[in-house]
């Protein structure tokens, strides 16, 4: 079953009421579904729900529970499946809260990158600028790229059974991100210069429940903003022998921090 997204505020009183246009056509013309038909909704907060179309209105659909119409019970708000048991020393994912903030590559990677860390189910993406970074956006340019990489986030989720909405924060400089680090545990700095641990090592000792990484660009990190990060608490970590691109880097980081922890 197809998971639709609706914003909490339009769930109350007993029913869902989706009014995104894109949503309603996506309903309606391309799953092709009818009045009576069940439906599988969540929202910005990880909440599934299942109810049924109840009726298609001109800029909305509403979806109640014939069960139970007045009552959100009837929703049947539904949980995330229990994780299996972790090994000995070892946290649950659900457990770690998991930011990228990862520099702005050229042309349209930074969508593949949102599309790719939502279904790893991190909880925010930052999208940063660094010295080395190529792509300029003005106000303008930067709306319309934060709007689209949002869209590419929502689709990602309606995709990815049991993932949750990520948030798709404004454009940060790296020196913003360092200085507002402060509520992660764990911190770290991936890069090509200096001397770094291995990030198996670093998972190793720590055990962290919000974990911050910063993924440099083409050119790695300066190596100013590399002691501008290790003077706010980052570590630095080597990804491996080989040299990354921006996309590969981000995937690869998250994808070994969720399957080691």
């Amino acid at each position: 079953m197809r998971r639709i997204f609706c914003p909490s505020e339009n769930i109350s009183g007993g029913k869902i009421t989706i009014t995104d246009d894109n949503q309603i056509h996506h309903i309606k013309n391309v799953l092709r579904c009818k009045i009576g038909e069940e439906i599988s909704v969540f929202d910005e907060k990880g909440n599934n729900y299942c109810g049924v179309i109840e009726k298609f209105l001109p800029h909305s659909c509403v979806v109640t529970n014939p069960v139970s119409p007045s009552s959100l019970r009837g929703l049947d708000a539904t949980a995330s499946k229990p994780k299996p048991a972790c090994p000995a020393g070892r946290q649950s994912q659900k457990q770690i809260g998991i930011t990228v903030a990862c520099a702005i590559p050229k042309r349209s990677k930074m969508e593949d990158i949102v599309d790719k860390l939502t279904q790893l189910g991190v909880e925010r993406i930052i999208p940063m600028r660094t010295e080395r970074v190529i792509v300029k956006l003005d106000a303008h340019k930067e709306k319309l790229r934060l709007e689209r990489w949002k869209k590419v986030a929502l689709n990602a989720v309606e995709q990815c059974k049991g993932c949750s909405l990520p948030v798709i924060g404004q454009v940060m400089n790296i020196e913003e991100v360092v200085s507002q680090s402060q509520d992660h545990d764990l911190k770290l700095i991936p890069a090509l210069i200096g001397k770094r641990t291995a990030l198996k090592s670093v998972l190793v000792e720590a055990k962290p429940k919000n974990i911050l990484i910063l993924i440099g660009p083409e050119g790695d990190f300066t190596p100013g903003e590399v002691n501008l990060a290790v003077r706010a608490g980052f570590i630095p970590v080597s990804l491996g022998e080989r040299v990354l691109r921006v996309e590969t880097a981000a995937v690869a980081a998250v994808s070994f921090i969720k399957l080691y922890l």
